[in-house]
C-alpha cells in the first residue's frame, strides 16, 4: 500500500532568509517580490506578513497599501531552488525516494518505511520537530497518494494530517478547488461556473467540464482518488554515487534483473574503489514503464565495495519487485557511503585469525533477510550472577570492549530459567550423590564444590542475604551437569535449600 508525506513550507523563502541572516529573527511584516511580466507582485511573505492579510500572487502596491512599512526584499529564486533541494536531500534519512515539490515544499515515498520511525504519526512528528529546529515553519500529510498529501499538507489547516488509505476522496470534498494544482486560468473558470470546492467537481457531469477545460481536471482528480497512478522524480544528491542503466525493451524476470545489476555493481563499486568509500546502505529503484517506480534497499554492518557480496544481497531481495508492464530502466545508489581504506583482504593476517570482512558480509546476509532485531550477539556484563553476565546486543553494533573473566569454568548452556531437580546430599556442605531430573535418576561419580556465589545487593531489593551453591558434577555416563542450592542452610533469608539445574557441560 503506498504511503507518500507532503511537507510544505509555508514561508519558506524568508525562513531561508532569515536563516542566513538577511531578515531579522524577530522584525516585521516582510515580503519577497517578482516581477510578472506586467507589474511586482509579492512572491512570498513571512508569518507576520501573511498574518495580516498578504498572500502570494499579490500586487506589490495592494501589499504596501495595506502595510505600511512593508519590508520588501527582491526575490531569489536560484538560492530558493537550491535550498529546497539542500533540505529534500536531508530528507533521505526517511526513504530513498524524495523529490522536490517546487516552488516551496518535499515529497517522500514513505511506503513500507514507516515504521523505522515508529509509525506514520511519529514519522510526521519527527520530520516537522526536526524542521523547526533548523528554523523552518513546516506542515505536512502522508496519505495514499501525493496528490491528497499536497492538499490536505496545504488547504485542510492542520500542521499535520495522517490520511487512511480508504479516506482519500472524504479527505479531498472539502478542500478547494485549487487543492488540486490546477492552472490558474482553469481555476478561475471554474470560480466563474460556482466550483468552489472539490466535492462540487466530483458529483458534477464531466463531459461539460472536459469540453471546457479539457482533461486536466479529470486528470488531476484521478490521480488524487489513486485511480490513475501519478510518479514522483526521485531527487538524487550530486555528490551520491550511483548508475542507471535504460532498457530498449521492458525487463520482467529475475534473471534479466540479476544480469542488470551485476553491470550496475561493476560501475558503482568501482567508482566507490576510485574514492576510496565503502558502501552502507544501497537502493536500487526499478522504473516501471507505467511510471512508477519499485525500491529495495540493502545495509551492510560494516563499508564494502566487493560487488559479488553486494550485488547477492540485491538478488535476495528481488521477490519484493513487481515489475508490472516492465521495467525500462534500473538505477543503483550507493544511498550512504563510509571511507574503506584498501587493505589485504584475501590472505589470512598472521596467526591464522578469522578475517572480520568474512564476518561482516555473513551478518549482511542474515540481517536483510530475517531482519536487524533477529540477528544479534552476547556482550559481557559485569556481574557474578550467571543469568545476568551476558545481554543481547544488535549484531552489528561494535564491541564494547568489555570483559569480564571467570577463573571457574561455565557451562556452555545456561537453562532460563533453571531446572528444579531432586537431590540427595549430605548437609551442610557436601557434594550431592546422585539427582533426579525430568524423571531420570542420574547417579554422581565426581563433584567439584561448593562455589558461592551472592546476591547483587546493590542493584536489587531483597538480595542482600541470597545465597547459592554451585556445584560441577559428572554423573555415571560421563555427563557432566551444574547445580545449585539456594540457601547456605544458616540463615532461613538466604534461601529456602532447594536444588536446581542450571546448565550442562
Amino acid at each position: 500500500m503506498r504511503r507518500v508525506v507532503s511537507v510544505w513550507f509555508p514561508t519558506f523563502p524568508t525562513d531561508r532568509l532569515q536563516r542566513v541572516g538577511v531578515l531579522p529573527s524577530a522584525g516585521g511584516p516582510f515580503v519577497t517580490t517578482s516581477h510578472d511580466g506586467r507589474r511586482r507582485v509579492v512572491a512570498a511573505a513571512n508569518a507576520v506578513g501573511q498574518g495580516l492579510g498578504i498572500w502570494s500572487g499579490m500586487p506589490l502596491a495592494s501589499a504596501q497599501a495595506l502595510v505600511p512599512g512593508l519590508g520588501i526584499l527582491e526575490a531569489e529564486p536560484e538560492a530558493d531552488e537550491a535550498a529546497l533541494t539542500q533540505l529534500a536531500t536531508w530528507c533521505l534519512r526517511y526513504a530513498p525516494l524524495v523529490a522536490v515539490d517546487a516552488p516551496d515544499g518535499i515529497w517522500i515515498d514513505v511506503t513500507g518505511c514507516t515504521h523505522l520511525a515508529g509509525g506514520e504519526e511519529a514519522l510526521l512528528e519527527d520530520l516537522v520537530a526536526r524542521f523547526k529546529r533548523a528554523g523552518f515553519t513546516a506542515r505536512a500529510a502522508i496519505a495514499g497518494t501525493p496528490g491528497v498529501a499536497h492538499a490536505v499538507a496545504r488547504y485542510d489547516g492542520r500542521q499535520m494530517a495522517v490520511i487512511p488509505a480508504d479516506r482519500l476522496r472524504d479527505a479531498l470534498a472539502s478542500l478547494p478547488v485549487q487543492a488540486l494544482r490546477l492552472p490558474s486560468e482553469v481555476i478561475d473558470g471554474l470560480h466563474r461556473l460556482g466550483f468552489e470546492r472539490i466535492d462540487d467537481l466530483m458529483t458534477a457531469p464531466w463531459a461539460p467540464l472536459v469540453k471546457r477545460f479539457g482533461a486536466v481536471v479529470a486528470w488531476r482528480l484521478a490521480q488524487a482518488l489513486g485511480e490513475q497512478f501519478e510518479s514522483i522524480r526521485p531527487l538524487t544528491p550530486p555528490d551520491v554515487i550511483e548508475h542507471r542503466l535504460a532498457f530498449a525493451e521492458p525487463l520482467l524476470t529475475a534473471e534479466a534483473f540479476a544480469v542488470v545489476v551485476e553491470t550496475l555493481m561493476r560501475s558503482v563499486c568501482g567508482r566507490l574503489e576510485h574514492e576510496a568509500l565503502g558502501a552502507r546502505l544501497l537502493d536500487l529503484l526499478f522504473e516501471r514503464v507505467d511510471n512508477s517506480v519499485q525500491t529495495i534497499r540493502v545495509g551492510m554492518a560494516q563499508p564494502s565495495r566487493d560487488a559479488a557480496h553486494l550485488g547477492r544481497l540485491l538478488r535476495e531481495r528481488f521477490e519484493q519487485v513487481d515489475p508490472g508492464e516492465g521495467v525500462e530502466a534500473m538505477r543503483l545508489i550507493a544511498t550512504i557511503a563510509e571511507p574503506l581504506p584498501f587493505a589485504q583482504i584475501q590472505a589470512l593476517p598472521e596467526g591464522g585469525t578469522t578475517n572480520t570482512q568474512d564476518l561482516a558480509a555473513l551478518l549482511d546476509r542474515l540481517i536483510n533477510r530475517f531482519g536487524a532485531d533477529r540477528v544479534y550477539r552476547v556482550e559481557p556484563v559485569e556481574s557474578d550472577v550467571p543469568e545476568r553476565t551476558v545481554r543481547c546486543v544488535p549484531a552489528s553494533e561494535p564491541p564494547s570492549g568489555k570483559s569480564w573473566p571467570v577463573t571457574l569454568p561455565r557451562p556452555t548452556r545456561l537453562f532460563s530459567p533453571p531446572q528444579p531437580v531432586m537431590v540427595i546430599a549430605p548437609l551442610p556442605d557436601h557434594p550431592p550423590r546422585a539427582f533426579t531430573w525430568r524423571n531420570r535418576r542420574h547417579r554422581i561419580r565426581h563433584a567439584d564444590g561448593p562455589e558461592r556465589i551472592g546476591g547483587e545487593w546493590w542493584k536489587r531489593d531483597g538480595e542482600m542475604l541470597a545465597v547459592r551453591d554451585y556445584f560441577a558434577v559428572e554423573d555415571e555416563e560421563g555427563q557432566r551437569f551444574w547445580l545449585f542450592r539456594r540457601g547456605d542452610g544458616r540463615h532461613a533469608a538466604s534461601g529456602d535449600l532447594r536444588w536446581f539445574l542450571h546448565g550442562v557441560f
